[in-house]
């Protein structure tokens, strides 16, 4: 057993492995704070309706739109849900 970490050991040295760990990938990021804070306040900080913080970056409208669209979806289905209950209408026989 002893001999057998040993020759690891050795072969791991001669191989000069580098030891980096899955901490340093995830922490090793480059600050983007201030660029994002920069987007989110063009055109200033208390423009409402405007111009909402949540539709500045770019994407965000895609995101909205998906949301609206799973929301109105499932008001929807619930909509129809309690009509059916409601009135007795497609029941299964």
């Amino acid at each position: 057993m002893l001999a057998s970490r040993t020759a690891l050991r050795t072969i791991c040295r001669a191989n000069n492995q580098q030891r980096r760990g899955i901490v340093n990938y995830l922490t090793n990021w480059p600050d983007k704070v201030m660029a994002t804070k920069k987007v989110q306040m063009k055109g200033g900080v208390r423009m409402a309706e405007a111009n909402p913080t949540w539709l500045k970056q770019p994407g965000d409208i895609a995101v909205f739109g998906l949301g609206l669209t799973l929301v109105f979806a499932g008001l929807t289905q619930l909509s129809t849900g309690m009509y059916r209950l409601a009135k007795g209408v497609g029941k299964k026989e």
